[in-house]
This record gives structure tokens, C-alpha cells and sequence, in this order.
């Protein structure tokens, strides 16, 4: 059988199975190594930088994390700069090379610093910028790398990309974290990261070459995107579209926040060691269970059943979950909903969402979306850890309270997600600014 025919049969299985395009197939492949490498990346430090968390109070969690919210809505303004004087070609990339320098930096600089605390504290930051960061630039990169209608249909799969990844990512510390050490994880971390670099280059190629979309190529050799660097936050502020994304990602923040704080406070009588590897097994099992769902069900159920039901759909489960830990407080129940509320967001939410921004102008996904990504997460961040700590350790309310609470805030998420939803399905066939030309 020739080549030529073994691609075809190949072609026709994806097809079949996650309903693709041959001309889209390449790109959805590569996409999804992309994101694969990134994810594993990530993966590999997010164990280790949770499990110093449990060393920690509360107050002291929720202080870091409103540091973070400024670190980075200074970096996103320092992006915001770059992209609107850096041919975007180059800017993609450079953002992957600079971050993998800063964890080259962090593997190189631990061992002459004394204060162990302080360099904890600081590594903890700034993986918790990388964490969102990388996959905001990707996810933008995908947006303006795949028209409308081919979004709703690779987005999935790309999503089940990223699950590989963080499937791969933890069984790493998972297995080796006694043996490598912390600090080499870094160093693997760092150079998984600069594997990313001619995949993104190839996928400009792809990008008018096989998908078609040459009014969507992002600049041309000499090309940069102008504009101000602080468009981002202005669009956000006045254009109620994105006013919703950020409204949907602040709720999904708030309940993450009330599980991430009850599951830190649960494993603080185990060692870092342990906690390190307990964590990264629960990471493998979230992406074991989420890996299927975003292959075979995303794409499908965007198509049938639209947008609003995509968006919505975990938001209703989640609040039924809590309802459910808020009558059953245990530990059992709160690990079953920390695996369900983040596999189910890897898996449908956070494709669906991507999808989003596919509606909106090329200067928008470049320079507002960082903003609705990292700068509004982190907000999330700030208020929600600052309102838990009170909750805890302020006027000492315990985990169904807390449970019930949230179970409030999943409904608003719903509810949110449903018009939003809506919003999507009934500008679709509108063009994008960009896409009309000026006038």
C-alpha cells in the first residue's frame, strides 16, 4: 500500500472519529504536540510548586497570590508593548525562549541563595505567572491560526493535546521527584520548553498553506501590529463581550480558589515530598479521565447542541457537586470534585471558551485576551484567596459552609456561561473587523 493511500485511510479514521477535515488534519497534529510539550512542561513544576504551598497559612497563600495579580498585569502590559512593536512572527516564540531562560535562571541561581523561604516564595510566583501565560499566548496563537468553523471542530482535539501533556507532565515528579530532585525538574522543564520553537514557525506555514486562511496570516516579514500597548485593557473595560468572558473565567476562579485553599489545609501534616507526589498522581488521574472527553465529545457537542450547553454544562455540575459536598463534608467528596471540576474544564469549558475569540479582532486576541486570561484570573486570584483566608481563618467557617457558598457562585457560572453562549451562536456568521476590511 502506498503512502499516498496509507495518509488517506489515516486522513479518513480522524475524520470519522473526532469530525475533521483532511486539509486541517496537519496543523490540528502539530497544534496538539504543541500543546502537548507545553502541558508537560507546566506539569512537571506545578507539583512542585503546590507542595510548598502546604508550608504555609492562608493569609500568607492569599498574600502571595495578590502579589501576583500586579507582577502580572505588569507583564501583560510589557507584552501589550512588545506585541504592538515586535513582528508577530517573532513574538510567539521569544515569550517560550524567555521563560524557559528564567527557569534555566532558577535551576543555576538556587543553590547560592541562602534564604530557602524567600527563593520558595519567589518560585511560586512565577511559576503561577507561566501557568497562565503560556497557555494564554497559545490559545491566541490557535485563534488566529484557525478560522471559525475549524475552531469548533480541532479545538477538542487540541484540548486533548493538552490533557496528554499533563498526563505526561506529573508522572515525572510523580515517579522521579525523590531521585531527580526539585531543582533538576527545572532544568527539564526548561529545555521541554524551547522544543516548541520550530513548531510554531511551521505552524505559520501551515496556517495559508493548507488551511486557508491567508486573510487570517497574522504579519508578514516586516509587518508589526502597532496600536498602544494598553488597547488590551481599554477593550476590556468597553466591550461587553469580553466583559463576559472575564465575568466567566472570575467565577470559575472563585470556586477553583475555595478547593485549592481545602485541599492545601488536608495535606499540611504530610511532608513536601509527599505531598508533591500525591498531587502530581492526582494531576495524572484529572488527565486520564479528561484525555477521551476532549477528543471525542467537545467538538460534538459544540456543533449539536451549541455553544450555551458547551459553556454551561460544568458549571451545572460543579454547583450540583457542591451542593453535594456541602451535605458531605469529607475528604473523599472534595478529591472527586477537585478531579471532576478540573478534568471538565481541560476536557469541554476551556476549548469552548477558546472558541470565543475566535469572534473577536486580531489586535483583541493578541493584546485584550492576556488581559481576560492573566490579569483577570489573578484578580480572581487576589479577591477570592483574600475572601476564603477570611472565611477560614477570620471567622473560622468550615468546609460545607464554604461548600455552599460555592455552589452559589457555580449557578452564577452557569448562568454566565448560557449568555455567553447565546452571544457566540448569534454573531457567528458576523465577520470579525479584520475580516470585513475597513469601513
Amino acid at each position: 500500500m502506498s503512502n499516498k493511500q496509507n495518509t488517506g485511510i489515516a486522513a479518513r479514521a480522524v475524520k470519522a472519529l473526532a469530525a475533521i477535515e483532511a486539509n486541517e488534519l496537519k496543523a490540528t497534529l502539530i497544534s496538539t504536540l504543541f500543546v502537548f510539550i507545553l502541558m508537560a512542561s507546566y506539569y512537571i513544576l506545578r507539583p512542585v510548586r503546590d507542595a510548598m504551598a502546604s508550608d504555609w497559612t492562608d493569609t500568607e497563600v492569599s498574600f502571595l497570590w495578590n502579589i501576583n495579580f500586579f507582577v502580572s498585569a505588569a507583564i501583560v502590559a510589557i507584552y501589550g508593548y512588545a506585541i504592538s512593536r515586535v513582528r508577530l512572527r517573532h513574538v510567539v516564540p521569544a515569550m517560550y525562549a524567555f521563560f524557559a531562560a528564567t527557569f534555566i535562571a532558577f535551576y543555576l541561581g538556587v543553590a547560592s541563595v541562602s534564604d530557602w523561604v524567600l527563593v520558595d516564595k519567589a518560585f511560586y510566583l512565577w511559576v503561577s505567572v507561566f501557568a497562565l501565560f503560556h497557555v494564554s499566548v497559545f490559545w491566541t496563537f490557535m485563534a488566529d491560526t484557525f478560522n471559525k468553523g475549524q475552531a469548533k471542530r480541532v479545538f477538542g482535539i487540541i484540548g486533548a493535546g493538552a490533557s496528554a501533556g499533563a498526563l505526561v507532565g506529573p508522572a515525572i515528579p510523580a515517579l522521579f521527584a525523590d531521585n531527580l530532585g526539585t531543582d533538576n525538574l527545572m532544568l527539564v522543564a526548561s529545555v521541554s520548553l524551547l522544543l516548541v520553537i520550530p513548531l510554531v514557525f511551521y505552524l505559520y506555514h501551515l496556517k495559508a498553506a493548507e488551511l486557508g486562511n491567508v486573510d487570517l496570516v497574522a504579519d508578514t516579514k516586516s509587518a508589526v501590529m502597532g496600536g498602544n500597548w494598553w488597547h488590551g485593557f481599554q477593550a476590556f473595560v468597553s466591550n461587553p463581550y469580553l466583559l463576559g468572558i472575564g465575568a466567566f473565567i472570575l467565577l470559575y476562579v472563585f470556586i477553583g480558589s475555595f478547593v485549592y485553599f481545602e485541599q492545601k489545609n488536608l495535606l499540611a501534616d504530610f511532608s513536601r515530598e509527599e505531598r508533591t507526589q500525591i498531587l502530581a498522581s492526582i494531576d495524572w488521574i484529572v488527565n486520564l479521565m479528561t484525555f477521551g472527553l476532549a477528543f471525542f465529545v467537545t467538538g460534538r457537542i459544540v456543533n449539536k447542541l451549541g455553544m450555551p450547553t458547551a459553556l454551561a454544562l460544568m458549571p451545572v455540575l460543579i454547583c450540583i457537586g457542591m451542593l453535594i459536598l456541602a451535605f458531605a463534608p469529607i475528604l473523599t467528596v472534595l478529591l472527586a470534585l477537585q478531579v471532576f471540576r478540573r478534568g471538565g474544564n481541560y476536557g469541554l469549558t476551556r476549548p469552548a471558551r477558546e472558541m470565543l475569540y475566535t469572534h473577536v479582532s486580531k489586535e483583541d486576541r493578541f493584546k485584550t485576551k492576556p488581559v481576560v486570561d492573566i490579569v483577570v484570573y489573578r484578580g480572581g486570584d487576589a479577591i477570592s484567596s483574600s475572601v476564603f483566608a477570611f472565611f477560614t481563618d477570620g471567622i473560622g467557617l468550615g468546609l460545607a459552609a464554604v461548600a455552599l457558598v460555592g455552589s452559589g457562585i457555580a449557578a452564577a457560572w452557569a448562568w454566565v456561561g448560557v449568555r455567553l453562549g447565546r452571544s457566540f451562536d448569534a454573531n457567528e456568521e458576523r465577520p470579525t473587523k479584520e475580516e470585513s476590511g475597513p469601513g
